[in-house]
């Protein structure tokens, strides 16, 4: 497939009729990033069923490190395809499962025994985290943080922080959960400055346990090592390690929410090795399977038996073709390096950020880890106002110019990259030749608006 390259405007006649039709097919709670329909992918390329090309920047919402239809893991899911579809685990097993456990009791930080469960979803993985959590402590409470996401079932949007569109109208929710400021140094909760702030963040927890819920009731604490939809908040080194000193005094688990952030995306297998620390439970999804449904809840083995006989799992948790197709996704990543080259990426992008960053005052923030790399938007850098219609009109620009991304942060004004860690340097270097252009597109309309007639 060539690179960008536009037959029609975007969206294109095809592509409005289509849209037309899933308007009228299918709930208006199934949000579109962008009104475009897909025909074919490969690598960090994909293509409109108007023949237009465009470069990928959303991953499938960062399921798609290892790229669209990575040949292993098409080879794989082939193979599975002429075996046996399903059985559920629960009734006849299969080794891909087993082999698959197996290899993420090996990966994930720990050198401590452990044990793995899949189920489908991050969401779900959610879920039985929180409830292995809480039946191996025999505590109900949990500690989650402002501006996470965890999913959109019931008690992972009791954890997620972003009231709009993830939670208004579905109250009540599960209870026994307690939030806390996040290490968001750019809004601080406390109006302190880092590394002054002796990171009051994370040790305040310790006077949480005094005015909010006994430390004696909680369970686990939930957190992102750099939080996604949340806008890819990036926490200072220190924080997970003191939150972990907190964790252990009090006989707390630290639950890892891995979904978006594992994988490679930060520049190691898990985030959690970056930031040093090894959490008790892990839990993975997205870029796990290479584009098929499947989620994981990695730990300590002590902690993950703690459920009866049958207290866990499901009936498609763990399909066959998916564990076939995770065992070639990790394969794909430790053959091609991509940590590496997702730490290579970042560098790319930073180098080309920084710039912009100077150049234009709509820049707030740049952060981020590895290839993880969001650019925080402000209609003031001194009042730092979120610009969340200025990040709106970068993203359209970007779609109609042939570059697929998607925004974050609760405030809607973050710009995050998710591209495939397969992508070339010639498409990357593509990809950020649209997005500055975008960036100067929406500066000068910002200019002439302000600009007296």
């Amino acid at each position: 497939m060539p690179s960008i390259h536009l037959r029609t405007p975007i969206p294109g006649p095809r592509s409005q009729q289509l849209m037309q039709r899933a308007e009228v097919a299918t709930p208006r709670g199934l949000y579109h990033a962008t009104p475009i329909f897909i025909s074919r992918a490969e690598g960090a390329l994909i293509e409109d069923v108007d023949g237009n090309h465009l470069i990928d920047f959303a991953g499938g919402i960062g399921c798609l490190n290892t790229g669209h239809r990575a040949p292993k893991v098409i080879e794989a899911i082939r193979r599975q395809l002429d075996r046996f579809l399903h059985t559920s685990f629960n009734v006849l097993s299969y080794e891909g499962y087993v082999k698959l456990a197996e290899r993420l009791n090996q990966l994930t930080p720990g050198k401590f025994p452990k044990k793995t469960l899949f189920v489908n979803s991050g969401a779900e993985a959610i879920e039985n985290a929180i409830k292995i959590a809480r039946c191996y402590t025999r505590r109900p409470a949990i500690l989650a943080f402002e501006d996470a996401f965890h999913g959109r079932t019931y008690m992972a949007m009791s954890v997620t922080s972003k009231t709009h569109p993830y939670k208004a109208g579905f109250e009540p929710f599960p209870g026994d959960v307690y939030r806390v400021p996040f290490g968001y140094c750019y809004r601080c909760s406390y109006s302190l400055s880092y590394p002054s702030c002796e990171l009051h963040c994370a040790r305040h927890i310790e006077d949480t346990f005094k005015r909010v819920v006994a430390a004696e009731s909680v369970a686990a604490v939930i957190a992102e090592p750099i939080m996604g939809e949340g806008g890819f908040i990036t926490p200072p080194a220190e924080f997970f390690p003191i939150l972990k000193q907190i964790c252990r005094k009090y006989g707390i688990l630290l639950i890892a929410d891995e979904v978006q952030t594992g994988f490679s995306r930060t520049g190691a297998l898990f985030a959690s090795e970056r930031l040093g620390v090894e959490p008790d439970l892990i839990v993975t999804a997205k870029s796990l399977s290479g584009g098929l449904p499947l989620a994981a809840v990695t730990g300590r083995a002590e902690v993950m038996d703690a459920p009866g006989y049958g207290g866990i799992g499901g009936t498609f948790g763990g399909n066959p073709a998916a564990c076939e197709a995770a065992l070639a996704v990790l394969d794909t990543i430790e053959e091609q390096d991509l940590s590496a080259r997702a730490n290579i990426l970042g560098q790319r992008f930073r180098k080309r950020s920084e710039g912009w960053q100077a150049r234009w005052d709509l820049i707030g923030e740049v952060r981020g880890l590895g290839a993880m790399q969001a650019l925080e938007l402000v209609r003031s850098r001194g009042l730092r106002e979120p610009a969340d219609e200025e990040t709106r009109l970068v993203s359209q620009y970007c779609y109609e110019h042939g570059l697929v991304l998607i925004t974050a942060g609760t405030y809607g004004n973050v710009i995050r990259l998710l591209m495939p860690l397969v992508i070339t340097d010639a498409q990357m270097d593509e990809a950020l030749d649209v997005l500055e252009a975008a960036f100067a597109s929406v500066a000068e309309q910002k200019t002439a608006i302000a600009q007296p007639v």
